[in-house]
């Protein structure tokens, strides 16, 4: 009988010993070369995208990186704040791609409407915006200055397939380009590094990636060195541990 209850013991921790608690967010292990430090970084939930950011209170405002591939390698990636809605309506964009010489290009559009797409400055102002390109990733490094007042903002991201001279085709209509937004809780989240909310729910050049491979794929993941990755790895632990110790004192393995 003990030898039952030792097997089914096992067979309940196989599944927590396949877990990496190292693979619960690769946006903590993607570093930036140089001075640039960003105080939090999300893995956003759809297009294999990631975003880090640093608000400064006391200027309001707002440093992000954001990450993703294009949809196909002369596409374009865009970042966006949406100040009135949850959507691509309304949004104010910053939308990068790889020019025909090589240079990396960083706009900003004005998206009033699905039907109107306009290259034009922000409602809000960016100090300083540029791209950058490796690995099959575009990189989007701007400062933005924000009222004092948005503390939370609706942010709405999208990749694309191609340009047509110089403006962005559209993107495609899947589920996950549908569900790209999500609300980015400037303050609350200062010093946290956490996985963004499920869909729908309410700068210095160098950037290097450890392992920044699209979410699900099977490339190398360096350990987070911190946040919340640091303390669901000693939550693992610790539960590890516990059923150790149990299995030890009632079954005498």
């Amino acid at each position: 009988m003990a030898s039952f209850l030792q097997y089914s013991l096992l067979l309940l921790l196989i599944p927590f010993l396949l877990i990496s608690p190292a693979s619960s967010l690769q946006c903590t292990s993607q570093t930036f070369t140089g001075s640039t430090q960003y105080t939090n970084c999300t893995d956003l939930p759809v297009l294999n995208s990631y975003l880090h950011w640093t608000y400064d209170p006391t200027n309001s405002t707002l440093s992000i990186a954001f990450i993703a591939p294009p949809a196909k390698s002369d596409g374009w990636i865009a970042w966006a704040i949406n100040p009135t809605g949850t959507g691509m309506a309304g949004s104010q964009a910053l939308l990068a791609y790889k020019a025909s010489n090589g240079s990396m290009v960083v706009k900003t559009f004005n998206i009033s409407s699905y039907s109107s797409i306009v290259e034009s400055k922000l409602s809000f102002d960016v100090v300083d915006k540029k791209a950058e390109s490796s690995n099959g990733l575009i990189r989007i490094l701007a400062t933005l200055a924000l009222p004092e007042s948005m503390t939370t903002v609706n942010q709405v991201w999208q990749v694309g397939s191609s340009l047509k001279d110089g403006f962005p085709v559209k993107h495609e209509f899947n589920p996950d380009n549908l569900n790209a937004k999500a609300q980015l809780e400037l303050v609350n989240a200062q010093g946290q590094n956490s996985p963004a909310p499920a869909p729908g729910s309410a700068p210095s050049p160098g950037v290097t990636e450890s392992g920044p491979s699209p979410r699900g794929s099977a490339g190398p993941i360096a350990s987070p060195s911190g946040g919340c990755g640091r303390a669901l790895n000693n939550g693992f632990l610790g539960f590890y541990g516990f059923l150790l110790v149990f299995g030890t004192l009632v079954f005498g393995f």
